[in-house]
């Protein structure tokens, strides 16, 4: 077998003594260069460093400060806050003495007005005492004739009818005539004008307008309808009949006053009779009783109106009853004429008019109670 020999490295050949002498020069020439830049960047790392430490102390010493300042606030904040539940406690303290002060004045302000009341009655009516004494007869007759006239004024107002102020006026117009004062003469001359206004003024009689409508409404039941068969016929044939002893003693007269009969009745079977109104022979008999109800009720209605002096209704209420009074009952009726004269009647007087009032008489008896 042959052997196999790895290969060998040749030996290599020491430096020459030169070079060596010049490689430590080298490397001694090499050394600074690359110290600077190491040098230069520790420089910086370090000074790095120390400007964080000194941001990390200032941070530090700021961040103290503050919490220093912001522990500070809160304590002031804490103080004034106690401050202000203290001040609030104190014046909630003095508000309530102030609303205990204010019920108290408020109930010493009643009482003492309660006081004042009493004692200004007690002096309004010591005053009325001694105007009372101290008034001569003639004063008191005029006092007494301003109450009668104001009581008369409201008399008046009430019933709608004048007859009380002039009552009154004439009743003190008699008490001066009788106390014959020169100083009251103004207080006569006043009470005439008065007198003759209240004359003059035409003022709606109530009472006698109620009553003739009461009589209206009492008629109502006994008028005739042009509906209901006329007693003209009848009456004729009554008063046509002769005595009897004018018809013993003539035979002849008798026998044509029969004739007469005979024929008086056989016209009645048979009647013209000209109506305005053709819707009136149209009721039937158990209709006129609604019919004359309803009359009644009118009339009876425009007398509450009159009583309450709404003189309107009253008006309204006398066209609807006329109206009625034309159309279905019978005109040529005596009965039927009358009711229709004392509906024209109350239509005619039931108008609304201004009461007069006493004012020259209550202002002459105010100037002549002043002149005392």
């Amino acid at each position: 077998m042959s052997d196999t020999t790895s290969p060998t490295t040749p030996p290599t050949s020491p430096d020459p003594p030169s070079e060596r002498a010049a490689a430590p020069a080298a490397q001694a020439a090499a050394a600074p260069g690359q110290a600077a830049p190491q040098a230069a960047s520790r420089s910086l790392w370090w000074v790095a460093v120390v400007g964080l430490l000194l941001l990390a102390v200032v941070g530090l010493t700021l961040a103290y400060q503050a919490q220093q300042q912001v522990q500070g606030l809160e304590r002031e904040l804490v103080r004034r806050q106690q401050d202000s539940q203290d001040l609030a406690t104190e014046a909630r303290a003095v508000a309530r003495q102030a609303q205990d002060a204010a019920r108290e004045a408020l109930a010493k302000a009643s009482v003492l007005e309660a006081r004042l009341a009493e004692v200004a009655l007690q002096r309004d009516q010591l005053d009325e005492l001694l105007q009372a004494l101290s008034r001569s007869r003639d004063e008191n007759v005029l006092v007494e004739i301003e109450a009668a006239l104001r009581v008369a004024v409201q008399h008046s107002a009430i019933t709608g009818s004048a007859e009380p102020l002039l009552a009154a006026l004439r009743s003190a117009d008699e008490r001066l005539q009788r106390l014959n004062q020169p100083r009251l003469e103004r207080v006569r001359r006043a009470i005439v004008q008065d007198v003759e206004r209240a004359r003059a003024v035409a003022v709606a009689d109530v009472p006698s307008l109620v009553a003739r409508l009461d009589e209206a409404a009492r008629l109502a039941d006994e008028l005739p309808l042009l509906s209901s068969p006329g007693t003209g016929v009848a009456a004729r044939a009554s008063r046509s009949e002769p005595s009897a002893s004018q018809a013993a003693d003539d035979w002849p007269a008798r026998g044509r006053d029969f004739a007469a009969r005979v024929w008086s009745e056989l016209r009645s079977l048979v009647r013209v009779t000209r109506i305005d109104q053709p819707e009136a022979m149209l009721i039937a008999p158990e209709q006129a009783f609604f019919l004359r109800e309803n009359l009644k009720l009118r009339l009876l209605n425009a007398r509450l109106a009159l009583l309450s002096r709404q003189f309107e209704t009253v008006q309204a209420d006398m066209r609807q009853a006329q109206q009625a009074l034309d159309r279905y009952f019978d005109p040529r009726s005596r009965r039927v004429m009358q009711v229709a004269d004392t509906l024209r009647q109350v239509q005619a007087q039931a108008r609304a008019s201004q009461l007069p009032r006493p004012d020259e008489t209550l202002a002459a008896l105010q100037a002549v109670l002043a002149t005392r």
